[in-house]
């Protein structure tokens, strides 16, 4: 995105905002809506994505841009007056899993798109001052790949010990409207953009049949003040609660990682592991959520030479060190080139099926489609999983990943016609025309 002067002055009042949240940090802030001007509102039509599926509307980002000065005046008018009426999302259906589940995504109309941004924009200059390092998920210049380093730091550091993987049942489906309001007047209390925010979670959601419906909890996961609203909701429900009150009375050392709502917690003590699992549902309980009984668990994850050796071949099995999935991730523990015990990471394999099952599906559909477009495409897919599956000690299933879909291509190629079928040297010859990426390993967490 190309910088503009508005930009200029739009960081300036993100700056002062940011520093008056910093200077007083238990103050309630009531006056934080008139930052938000027509330049202002340019901004975050700039760092709304043009390409996104549009919503129930079915206005695109070219056909607002036709007549953008005027949409953006008369956006920011009703935004500010109070008449602005938040359209319903548009809900979508993508597989989730092995395929047999689907997640519910919501889409908002273009529009509402920007101004869901611009008040995210506040909100982030607010907040961020407040977020604690534990937290990697949806927030300016950290990610998913800084939240794996410091997990496989940690572990390494901590000799493993225990890990409790948290998982939040439905969490972006069960937030409770009551105690979201009353988190974000503990700190923003500026009525507009308490308005809109009311407006947004009330807004309601279309089905894929036409039906409307308003639920009582929840925030569409897809929309794009939903990651914000998600951040604040869970630094008060686990973040600032776990840091701030829990990790004091511990006996030993305790980590949080928190990435959206997937979490684990790094313990050098069992039973400070124990106590925090047992206090853990209550305290999610107490905003409403609930942790996922089937993905919730408490991981023996002792670096193997710290364990006691087997007695018998029963023991053996359960001498051995436990696992763990974060992120797509399966962490393990194994010898390093030097002989040194490791954290490794590995892509975890139900999300290795469930990417191969996304490309063999997507083969099938566009398998008449002429064979550079499809080429075209699965460069852009093997690329993509390579960038954030390409870390060290994985190339392994980088490789399997690359070999599946081959396969597949050639399997639903050689189903075009009766005539199609490929052979192994036909396909051979293809792949010297079209090449496809090879395994990268692009970003590590090993620091």
């Amino acid at each position: 995105m190309a910088e503009t002067s508005g930009s200029t002055t739009v960081s300036m009042k993100l700056g002062r905002i940011a520093q008056q949240a910093r200077e007083m940090p238990q103050a309630v802030l009531t006056t934080l809506a008139h930052h938000i001007d027509i330049e202002w509102l340019r901004e975050a039509y700039r760092r709304t994505r043009k390409d996104g599926a549009p919503g129930i509307d079915r206005q695109t980002a070219g056909e607002y841009a036709r007549n953008l000065e005027d949409n953006l005046r008369s956006l920011l008018e009703r935004a500010k007056s109070g008449s602005y009426e938040a359209p319903p999302v548009r809900r979508v259906h993508i597989p989730k899993g092995d395929g047999s589940q689907t997640r519910p995504i919501g889409i908002p109309t273009f529009e509402d798109k920007v101004l869901q941004r611009a008040v995210t924009m506040v909100l982030e200059a607010v907040y961020e001052q407040s977020f604690l390092d534990c937290s990697y998920g949806f927030r300016p210049e950290r990610s998913a790949h800084q939240a794996l380093r410091v997990v496989q730091s940690q572990t390494v550091m901590m000799a493993g010990r225990w890990v409790l993987e948290v998982d939040i049942r439905n969490f972006f489906g069960t937030l409770d409207h009551c105690q979201l309001r009353n988190i974000v007047r503990k700190r923003v209390r500026d009525g507009v953009l308490l308005r809109l925010i009311g407006k947004w979670l009330n807004a309601g959601v279309m089905e894929e049949d036409g039906a409307i419906e308003y639920p009582e909890s929840g925030t569409p996961q897809g929309g794009v003040i939903s990651p914000i609203l998600a951040n604040i909701y869970l630094h008060e429900v686990l973040d600032a609660w776990f840091v701030q009150q829990v990790a004091p009375r511990l006996r030993g050392r305790a980590v949080l990682v928190r990435y959206a709502d997937d979490a684990v917690i790094i313990f050098t003590s069992e039973l400070d592991a124990v106590r925090v699992a047992e206090v853990l549902p209550k305290r999610l309980a107490k905003y409403g959520l609930a942790l996922h009984p089937e993905k919730t668990r408490l991981v023996d994850f002792r670096r193997p030479d710290r364990r006691a050796a087997p007695s018998s071949d029963a023991d053996a099995g359960r001498s051995r060190p436990g696992t763990f999935d974060l992120l797509g991730f399966t962490h393990y523990w194994a010898k390093s080139q030097k002989g040194y015990w490791v954290v490794k990471q590995k892509t975890a394999a139900d999300r290795l099926r469930r990417a191969i099952k996304r490309v063999a599906v997507w083969c099938q559909r566009y398998r008449h489609q002429p064979v550079r477009e499809q080429w075209t495409a699965l460069r852009r897919k093997l690329l993509g999983h390579f960038a954030y599956f390409g870390i060290t000690g994985n190339y392994q299933a980088l490789h399997n990943f690359s070999v599946r879909v081959i396969e597949m291509w050639r399997k639903w190629l050689s189903r075009r016609s009766q005539r199609a079928w490929i052979s192994i040297e036909r396909m051979k010859r293809l792949l010297e025309h079209y090449p496809l990426p090879t395994p990268r390993l692009r970003t590590s967490p090993v620091t």
